[in-house]
C-alpha cells in the first residue's frame, strides 16, 4: 500500500539574510512552475523565516518576497555607525525602531489574518508575558477532542512582528488581540523551526490511527557565517564587545543543533521521516562583514542575493529536493469553515 506522507517546509531565521532563503524558493517555484504553498501541508518559519512562511501560505510568490527584502531592507535596517549602533543597542530602546518594518509588512500583508492561510502554519515566538515559548498556528482540528481555535483571527502583520522582534535590535511586539501580551523573536529558542513542525505533525496528523503515516521535511537554512573566528580572542567579553555576535552565534548554534537532532531522529524513529536540508553557502573570512542579520547595504544585499541564486541553481537540480514536488499536498484548508 502506498504511504501517505505529511509534507513540511521549514525556513530558518536570519534577518535580512531571509533574502537568501527566498531566492532559493524562487528558483524552486520557477523550476517546478508552481506555488510553494501547493506542495506542503505545513509551512514553518522563525523570525524572517516566519515572514516568508506567512507570505508563502498566502500564495505570495517567492519572487515578490525577494523583492520585499530588496526594496525595504535598507529602510528596516538603516545604516548605523559603529558607535551609534553601540549606543542605541546598549543604552537606548534597541538598535532600530520597528515602524519601517511594520509599514513594510502592512504593504505585503495588508489586513490578512492567519485564517487566510492556505497551509497549516507554525510560527515560533517567545511570550515574555507568559515566560514561555509561543507558536502561532493555523487553527485546526487535528485532534477532534481538542481542536485549536486561538490564532486564526490574529493579523499576519502582528504575527510577523512577534516572531521577528530580536532582542536589542527591535522593540518588544505587543499585540492587542492577545490582551496586550508582549513577544520577542522566536530565534531565541527555535531559529530552525523543523522540530516544531515535526512535533506538531506527530501530535496531530502522523502515526497510528491518524491520516498520515510518514513525514517529509524540506528545511531551508539562512546564509550563515561559516568561516569561524581566529584563536586568541580576548576571553573577557562585555556585552559591548559581543554586540551582534551574541545573538548571531546563538541562532546559528540552534540551527546546527536542530539539524543534528533531525538526522538522529530520522534514523531512530519508527515513523518514517525523510529530511532534506538546504544548507548555507560557504562564507570566507573576508566576506563575513557582508553576512550579518542587520547589514542591508547595497553591497550586502547584492552579495546575499548572489549566494541565494548560487544555492538556488543547485537546489533546483537536486534529485532529493525534486521528490518534494512530485505530488501536491494532501491536507486541504477549508476556508468555508471559517
Amino acid at each position: 500500500m502506498e504511504g501517505k506522507p505529511f509534507k513540511i517546509l521549514s525556513i530558518d531565521g536570519g534577518g535580512i539574510k531571509g533574502l537568501y532563503s527566498s531566492k532559493i524558493l524562487e528558483h524552486l517555484e520557477d523550476r517546478y512552475d508552481c506555488a510553494i504553498s501547493d506542495y506542503f501541508d505545513m509551512i514553518c518559519g522563525t523570525s524572517t523565516g516566519g515572514l516568508i512562511a506567512l507570505a508563502l501560505a498566502l500564495k505570495i510568490p517567492a519572487r515578490d518576497i525577494s523583492l520585499f527584502y530588496e526594496q525595504y531592507g535598507r529602510k528596516i535596517f538603516p545604516y548605523r555607525t559603529k558607535i551609534g549602533g553601540i549606543i542605541r543597542q546598549t543604552l537606548w530602546g534597541g538598535k532600530y525602531t520597528d515602524k519601517p518594518l511594520r509599514e513594510a509588512l502592512e504593504k505585503i500583508f495588508g489586513d490578512m489574518k492567519m485564517k487566510n492561510s492556505h497551509n497549516l502554519l507554525c510560527i515560533p515566538s517567545y511570550s515574555l508575558t507568559d515566560a514561555r515559548p509561543w507558536v502561532f498556528k493555523y487553527d485546526h482540528d487535528g485532534d477532534p477532542t481538542q481542536p485549536l481555535d486561538r490564532d486564526n483571527k490574529a493579523l499576519c502583520v502582528d504575527v510577523a512582528l512577534a516572531t521577528t522582534a530580536a532582542p536589542t535590535y527591535f522593540p518588544l511586539c505587543e499585540i492587542d488581540y492577545y490582551d496586550h501580551k508582549q513577544f520577542i523573536d522566536g530565534g531565541v529558542w527555535a531559529n530552525n523551526p523543523t522540530l516544531v513542525g515535526v512535533i506538531e505533525a506527530l501530535t496531530y496528523f502522523v502515526g497510528a490511527d491518524k491520516e498520515f503515516d510518514s513525514i517529509q521535511v524540506l528545511s531551508v537554512s539562512s546564509l550563515n557565517n561559516t568561516a569561524g573566528k581566529p584563536v586568541g580572542l580576548n576571553r573577557h567579553r562585555s556585552f559591548v564587545r559581543w554586540r551582534n555576535d551574541l545573538f548571531d552565534t546563538s541562532i546559528i548554534g540552534h540551527s546546527h543543533f536542530t539539524d543534528y537532532i533531525m538526522n538522529k531522529l530520522c534514523a531512530l524513529n519508527q515513523i518514517k521521516i525523510q529530511y532534506c536540508r538546504i544548507p548555507s553557502e560557504n562564507i570566507s573570512a573576508e566576506q563575513q562583514h557582508l553576512v550579518q542579520l542587520d547589514v542591508a547595504t547595497k553591497k550586502s544585499i547584492r552579495f546575499i542575493k548572489g549566494k541565494g541564486n548560487d544555492r538556488g541553481e543547485l537546489a533546483k537540480k537536486d534529485s532529493e529536493i525534486a521528490k518534494y514536488f512530485v505530488h501536491k499536498k494532501t491536507y486541504q484548508i477549508d476556508h468555508g469553515k471559517l
